[in-house]
C-alpha cells in the first residue's frame, strides 16, 4: 500500500510536467527538449528561495514563472532565428544547466527542515503520505481547468489551429510564430512548476534531476493515449495525468521486484518503445483479422 500511495503521489506531481510535454508534442507537434532544463530550473529556483526564507507557495509560483522565460528563449530561437525546434531546445537546455548551478551555488540543495508547500499542509490533519496526493490533485485539477478555459478562447483556438494546420492558419492572418512561442512558454511553465513540487516532495533539488524528463513525459502521454483512446481535449489532459500515474506504478513495480535502480532508465526506454509501437501493432492485427 505504501508503494501504491508513493506511486500515485509521484505520478500526480510529475503529471504537470507530462501536460507540458503534451502541449508541445501533441498540440504544437514540436519536439522540445527544453523540458530537461526547465524542470530542474523550477526545482533550483523554488529550493533556493525557500532556503533563503521565502514563502513556499510564492517560491513555487515564481519557479513556475521562470519556465515562461525558458520557453521564451527556445521559442525565439525557433521562430525568429529559424533554428530547428529540436536544436533550439538543446541550446536552451544546455544553457540552463549552468544557470541552475549558479542559482543553487552547488550541485544540490537540501530542504530538510524547511517550510515547503507540503509542510504548510500538515496543519490540515492529513496523514503525511497523503499530503502529496492532495496537493497533486489540487494542482492538476486547477491546471486542467485553466487550460480547458484557455483553449476555448480565441487565443486557445489559434494555438490549436497552428499545431493542426500552420499553413491554413497563416492564410487566415494568424501570427503562427507568436502562437508557437506562447505554447512553448506555457508548456515550460508547467514543467518548471512540476520540478518545484517534485523537489519539495523529495526534500532536495539536484542539478541532474532533469535527465530523462522528456522521455518520462512522452511515456506518460503515450500510455494515457493508448490506454484511454482519443477523447476530447479536457479528457485527454486527464488521460495524461492517469498515464503519469500508471507509469509511476510500473516503475514502482519494477523496484518492488528488486530491479537494480541503475536499470530504471532502460526500463523507461523499453516502456516507451512498447507503448509507441502498440497502436501500429494493433492496426496490423486488425487488418489481418479483417483479411481473414
Amino acid at each position: 500500500m505504501d508503494i501504491l500511495i508513493t506511486a500515485i503521489s509521484q505520478g500526480l506531481l510529475w503529471a504537470l510536467m507530462a501536460i507540458g510535454v503534451y502541449l508541445t508534442y501533441r498540440i504544437l507537434h514540436i519536439a522540445d527538449l527544453t523540458a530537461e532544463g526547465s524542470f530542474p530550473l523550477g526545482a533550483a529556483i523554488s529550493s533556493s528561495l525557500i532556503v533563503q526564507g521565502f514563502n513556499a507557495i510564492v517560491s513555487t509560483l515564481i519557479a513556475g514563472a521562470s519556465g515562461l522565460a525558458a520557453g521564451l528563449i527556445t521559442g525565439l530561437l525557433y521562430t525568429k532565428f529559424k533554428i530547428p525546434a529540436l536544436i533550439s531546445g538543446i541550446l536552451t537546455m544546455t544553457a540552463l544547466y549552468s544557470i541552475n548551478l549558479r542559482l543553487m551555488g552547488q550541485a544540490n540543495i537540501s530542504l530538510l527542515g524547511r517550510e515547503t508547500v507540503f509542510a504548510l499542509f500538515e496543519d490540515l490533519g492529513l496523514a503525511s503520505n497523503l499530503i502529496p496526493i492532495a496537493i497533486g490533485l489540487v494542482a492538476v485539477s486547477i491546471i486542467i481547468f485553466i487550460l480547458f478555459l484557455f483553449f476555448r478562447t480565441e487565443i486557445g483556438y489559434i494555438l490549436r489551429s497552428t499545431g493542426d494546420n500552420e499553413e491554413m492558419s497563416r492564410a487566415q492572418g494568424v501570427d503562427t510564430d507568436k502562437a508557437k512561442v506562447m505554447g512553448i512558454m506555457i508548456a515550460n511553465s508547467l514543467i518548471a512548476l512540476s520540478g518545484a513540487l517534485v523537489a519539495q516532495n523529495n526534500g532536495f533539488a539536484d542539478i541532474s534531476m532533469g535527465v530523462g524528463t522528456i522521455v518520462i513525459g512522452l511515456a506518460s502521454v503515450t500510455i494515457g493515449e493508448v490506454l484511454f483512446g482519443n477523447l476530447s481535449l479536457a479528457k485527454r489532459l486527464m488521460c495524461v495525468v492517469l498515464g503519469s500515474v500508471v507509469y509511476r506504478m510500473i516503475i514502482a513495480l519494477a523496484i518492488n521486484l528488486n530491479m537494480n535502480p541503475n536499470d530504471l532508465r532502460l526500463v523507461t526506454a523499453v516502456i516507451l518503445a512498447v507503448v509507441l509501437t502498440a497502436p501500429s501493432l494493433k492496426d496490423k492485427l486488425n487488418k489481418r483479422a479483417m483479411g481473414k
